[in-house]
């Protein structure tokens, strides 16, 4: 699905800076490569610089930092979006501007986004330094439905959800989006497959009890025991559901793969993540280079 514009955005609607690129971003329609490679840690952007053979561009605001540049002949831009659906609202819609409405564009290009980032997994036979793909996302924070354009292209994954979740009315409508099918099969190949839980927060939403409780009993251990199709629940983490979501409603192609830095059945955590991590973004370059 994908939507016009139908009157001009006023400067309070669309912000951009002073040379012309998008406010939180710092981008602009000729130093976004179509390829797009989502990070959290800002800091984490840095190791492209040890991957792309030329470099064109680099713009650093708060935690966004970008960086574009090429690899084995393929133009690639990394950015960070910081943690959480309400950075990522941010994000996408800049990189869809930035790609469709900004500067001499006809509306019509199309991203390929691909995020790397690191979770927690719910089943236990997937070990920290695993590497998950998620075919599907569920979103429990709400995001996508503050949207008019929202479809629900995935209704039966939401009613199947919520029918097993049970939850209160209080909390969000949880919401349903895809991975991009040629995504999962590229980049994807040879790691897990699941569905990738989307929450609100990272103590409480993720059923962490701290010194205030959650209000969903068990949380992690009913995730763990849904399925969709035959595809289980895999892992838990901060952003997926509405990059899958946005990408879904602006035309663009997305995919998540996570590290595994915590498995929450065994209660393990992986302290030094960094050299796994740092081959999980050579391989996720080398694949989207292709």
């Amino acid at each position: 699905m994908t939507t016009k514009i139908n009157a001009p955005l006023k400067p309070s609607e669309l912000v951009t800076a002073p040379d012309g690129s998008l406010y939180h971003i710092r981008l602009t329609a000729d130093t976004l490569a179509d390829r797009v490679i989502l990070v959290g840690d800002p800091q984490r952007v840095d190791m492209f610089k040890d991957i792309f053979e030329t470099i064109e561009h680099e713009s650093i605001n708060r935690e966004l930092h970008a960086l574009t540049g090429i690899y084995h002949g393929a133009r690639i831009t990394a950015l960070s979006t910081g943690m959480g659906c309400d950075n990522i609202d941010i994000v996408l819609t800049e990189l869809d501007a930035a790609a469709n409405i900004v500067g001499n564009t006809d509306g019509n290009r199309h991203l390929r986004i691909v995020r790397v980032g690191t979770s927690g997994s719910l089943q236990a036979d997937i070990d920290c330094r695993s590497t998950v793909a998620s075919r599907y996302a569920l979103g429990m924070d709400g995001l996508m439905n503050y949207y008019a354009e929202w479809d629900a292209p995935l209704a039966s994954l939401e009613q199947q959800f919520a029918a097993h979740m049970q939850l209160r009315s209080t909390l969000s409508h949880t919401y349903a989006a895809a991975a991009s099918s040629t995504l999962l099969e590229t980049v994807g190949e040879g790691m897990h497959h699941g569905i990738t839980v989307t929450a609100g927060g990272f103590y409480g939403p993720q059923g962490r009890t701290i010194r205030l409780h959650p209000s969903i009993e068990n949380l992690n251990e009913k995730l763990a025991s849904f399925a969709y199709d035959g595809t289980p629940v895999t892992n838990l983490e901060m952003e997926t559901s509405a990059i899958y979501g946005f990408s879904h409603l602006l035309g663009h192609e997305a995919l998540t793969v996570c590290l595994i830095i915590a498995n929450r059945p065994q209660g393990t955590f992986l302290n030094d993540y960094h050299a796994p991590m740092r081959r999980l973004v050579g391989t996720v370059v080398e694949r989207l280079a292709i």
